[in-house]
């Protein structure tokens, strides 16, 4: 007897889930509900619409509700919004949102795909024209429309997360001038406080401002918001406000129906993606996943994640049993030329989490440094003591950060540690890569601290290392040097440092740092092999001069 599928969704997870069940079943009666004109666009590409990079909006339409009737058979009901779900009678009852008529449709299985709505606070002036949401095409024309139209010198954008970010990029490439409001101490949670500080500093070079640790506490205007005042007391001149604060799981249908939620908040799900209810399964951001480093439950807004799930609902209904993994949380953004990427777990979580790791920063180039082009990346790697096991990294920079990341998110998908980088064997030709890949070196790196080779130290814990006694040793040149030094540190060339020991006493630990970590590392090595108490400072002048230097300094 054919199954009778009712899919509530569209976009990544419903109509993956849609697609690959009509391959599977010709004969299942497949039906799709969106409230929505658009069962399938490109979400993430909405940001790139607005800002004309992606000048056809048609481009944004992965699949038009004719289509999907012509290709799959599936009848596609757009405009038709499911009200409530009556798991007993195994129905829906749905809005005719055209004609405002209302009806119930039954089904065998229910796919639940409603995705996550963008977090609105409570403000003063929340609900003025010019205050802006994105969360689907009409939100995006909406605020497209308005900035050919009217023309905005001025925007604030309220959040400093992905969405938040790839706004402001988008409206600063428009010659708005943008300010972004972040109620955290920095943008982009994801990364850790160092690595999110290389990210502001450019902004702030490029001429977005950034209100950090701050709140907005009113939109103030008459018919339209004019300035935003913070908690803090400033104010900010706005003739257009974009909300990116965040997303929260749509599950009110699911909570009604008396479906469990998850800790989250999030819809709970079975690892087979089956909700308390056996015959209703869900997908996309609504749904509670579990991290596949610390185990912990999580929720994971990601269009990627989202497709998988629809994938594997699919199987599952169609009579192929399939399990759906933990989540990694693999994420990159553009940031004007610049991009940010993430995967796996970082210093926050895991430390929240009570976990032991290491860490090491570098700062490898792109491609091969004396090919044109080469831009340097700052990269984190963190991983367990001992044995090694890469348990998350974070990339910033220019050029090549995508596949950096893209094989990192495999080495932790795979177990791999480590020792494991050093041995991958990567692409090279100059235009593309080095022989030594950033990947390799960041295995080094890593191998070198649990072989002993070196000992690090990390910028926040120096200021204590040297009251108690250390001694602040810098290897560049002198005329590096003479350019920008840590305050009260002493200088000798790492060329010349065997020829000058005598220079460095014996009796207190030695802190050494170049700019990037490898000459100090070499220095470490030539100090520790004369019997020196040495280690060596991650990530180098670099990482102090982006993350830790004071106006001072």
């Amino acid at each position: 007897m054919a199954k009778k599928v009712v899919i509530v969704g569209g976009v990544a997870g419903g109509a993956s889930a849609a697609a690959r069940l009509r391959r599977l079943d010709e004969d299942a009666e497949i039906i799709m509900f969106e409230r929505g004109l658009h069962i399938s666009f490109a979400n993430c590409g909405l940001p790139y619409y607005i800002g004309n990079i992606i000048p056809d909006r048609k481009r944004l339409l992965v699949q038009t509700p004719e289509r999907m009737q012509a290709r799959f058979n599936i009848d596609v009901r757009t405009l038709s919004e499911v009200t409530r779900i009556l798991p007993s009678q195994k129905e829906v009852e749905v809005c005719d949102l055209s004609s405002d008529e209302t009806y119930r449709e039954s089904y065998d299985y229910l796919i639940l795909s409603p995705g996550a709505f963008p977090l609105a606070p409570d403000l003063p002036g929340i609900d003025l024209s010019n205050v802006f949401k994105i969360r689907n095409v009409p939100d995006s024309d909406t605020v497209k429309k308005y900035i050919q139209e009217q023309e905005p010198e001025t925007a604030v954008v309220l959040g400093g997360g992905f969405i938040g970010l790839e706004m402001a990029d988008v409206l600063h490439e428009s010659g708005v001038e943008t300010a972004v409001v972040e109620a955290s101490s920095q943008i982009m949670g994801p990364l850790d406080a160092e690595m999110a500080a290389i990210v502001q500093n450019y902004l702030r070079w490029q001429g977005i401002d950034l209100y950090l640790a701050d709140r907005a506490a009113a939109l103030e205007g008459t018919d339209r918001v004019e300035k935003v005042v913070l908690e803090s007391g400033r104010t900010i001149p706005a003739d257009m406000v974009v909300l990116g604060i965040g997303v929260r799981p749509e599950v009110g249908l699911a909570q009604e129906a008396g479906l469990a939620l998850g800790s989250t908040g999030g819809i709970l799900v079975d690892e087979y993606l089956r909700t308390s209810d056996p015959f209703i399964y869900a997908v996309g951001d609504a749904i509670q996943v579990r991290d596949f480093v610390t185990g912990r439950d999580v929720l994971v807004p990601l269009a990627g994640p989202a497709n998988r799930q629809g994938r594997l609902v699919a199987d599952n209904i169609a009579g192929y049993p399939t399990r759906y993994g933990e989540v990694q949380g693999t994420a990159i953004v553009k940031i004007l030329d610049m991009a940010a990427a993430v995967t796996g777990s970082n210093e926050k979580s895991l430390t929240r989490e009570g976990r032991d790791f290491l860490t090491c920063h570098l700062h490898p180039s792109s491609h091969a440094a004396y090919y044109p082009g080469s831009t340097q990346m700052s990269m984190k790697l963190l991983f367990t003591p001992g044995e090694g096991k890469v348990l998350g990294a974070q990339i910033v920079g220019y050029n090549g950060v995508d596949k950096r990341i893209d094989v990192l998110a495999t080495a932790i998908r795979a177990g791999m540690t480590v020792f494991d980088l050093q041995e991958l064997e990567l692409a090279y030709a100059p235009p593309f890569g080095s022989a030594k890949d950033p990947v390799n070196l960041a295995g080094y790196v890593a191998s070198n601290m649990l072989k002993g080779d070196v000992e690090m130290a990390y910028w926040p814990e120096v200021p204590e290392l040297v009251a108690a006694g250390a001694v602040l040793l810098d290897v560049r040149t002198s005329r590096e040097f003479s350019r920008g030094a840590v305050e009260g540190a002493r200088h000798v060339p790492v060329d010349n440092l065997r020829e000058h020991l005598e220079l460095i006493p014996r009796d207190k630990e030695i802190l050494v740092y170049c700019r990037t970590g490898l000459r100090s590392y070499i220095a470490a090595r030539i100090l520790s092999q004369h019997g020196y108490r040495c280690k060596n400072i991650s990530g180098g002048y670099e990482l102090y001069r982006a993350a830790y230097q004071t106006e001072d300094s």
